[in-house]
């Protein structure tokens, strides 16, 4: 009677510990799954402040899409003039002379593909399309001619050059998978939330001095690389720099364009300066003398213009000065 009250106990026994393991087990299954759902999560980009954190930002396709033969041979030429188009195009080009010595990449970072850093994402599927700037419709190619006449203060390449078509066919590469008119996340640039004052220069060339000087020289006059043929960083400002014509000389974009790139190393994930510095040191760099590109032919209808184009006249009453510096907020139609 007593052995089977002992065999009892021991079955409950078993069949409580049995219970107790498979509630163990399956608690630690349960916990494993919540930890690497977390280091996956944890491991993910980080969204930049203002995006929200489910979109992914554009990245340019595989170099593996690049096909063999001439196509391919053009794509690869044309990412090489657009990293280093001083070495093919620049002063002492191997080429031709035609530009200042800057490279394409030194406005559109890391050849064209830095999300926010005004890359070509969309670029190809935007073309043909109108511009009011040219009161016309313009092609692809004649995007290109205006970057190598504006923001290289130089002279286009011909429309059917080999240089021409190879950058051309890059472009139209990087934006392989983005369909016609569609502007895809991390694309161009990012604008900033306009300030309640106008930019401030003063204040910009102290944040110059403390963020920019060690890159970009005390003159902004940048870092020529060791073969004395294309730049390292490029100069912001003086004869060898972008003209008063680029885009980048707009301030509602080179804002942007400093919060989201600079100092070196910066990016959309990690920001280095505030929105008020980089309004200001914008307007610092852009108020420093560069190249002037005749622009009277530009704007022919003028309440088309941009809030920020610095030169008149103007459809409002708002000053030239307050159009390259702002406030712009009262200025927004």
């Amino acid at each position: 009677m007593e052995t089977d009250k002992i065999q009892r106990y021991k079955r409950i026994l078993a069949g409580s510990f049995a219970c107790l393991l498979i509630l163990v087990i399956l608690v630690g299954i349960e916990t494993f799954v919540i930890c690497t759902r977390n280091i996956t999560h944890s491991n993910e980009p980080k969204a930049a402040a203002g995006l929200p954190a489910a979109k992914r930002v554009w990245q340019p396709p595989a170099v593996t899409t690049i096909p063999a033969g001439e196509k391919g041979s053009a794509i690869l030429y044309g990412q090489a003039l657009v990293s280093q188009t001083a070495r093919y195009l620049g002063p002492k080009g191997s080429v031709r002379a035609m530009t200042n010595g800057m490279n394409c990449q030194n406005c559109h970072l890391q050849a064209g593909t830095k999300p926010f850093g005004n890359n070509y994402s969309f670029t190809a599927a935007s073309y043909p399309k109108f511009r009011a700037r040219s009161n016309s419709t313009e092609t692809l190619n004649k995007r290109i001619s205006h970057c190598f006449e504006r923001s290289l203060n130089g002279t286009a390449p011909d429309s059917g050059s080999k240089e021409m078509t190879a950058i051309k066919a890059y472009i139209e590469w990087l934006g392989s998978e983005v369909q016609p008119k569609e502007k895809p996340d991390g694309s161009g640039i990012k604008k900033l939330a306009f300030l309640s004052r106008p930019a401030d220069p003063e204040k910009g060339g102290k944040i110059y001095q403390q963020q920019c000087r060690s890159c970009h020289g005390a003159n902004g006059e940048g870092a020529k690389a060791a073969d004395d043929i294309t730049y390292t960083f490029p100069p912001l400002w003086g004869p060898q720099s972008y003209n008063d014509a680029a885009g980048l000389f707009r301030l509602t974009r080179f804002a942007g364009y400093v919060k989201y790139n600079m100092p070196f190393g910066v990016d959309y994930n990690s920001t280095r300066l505030s929105d008020e510095e980089a309004w200001d040191v914008a307007a610092f760099v852009n108020s420093q003398p560069r190249p002037h590109k005749d622009q009277s032919a530009d704007w022919q209808d003028i309440k088309q213009k941009p809030i920020d184009f610095p030169f008149g006249p103007y459809a409002d009453a708002y000053s030239e000065q307050q159009h390259k510096y702002g406030p712009f907020k009262p200025m927004q139609h």
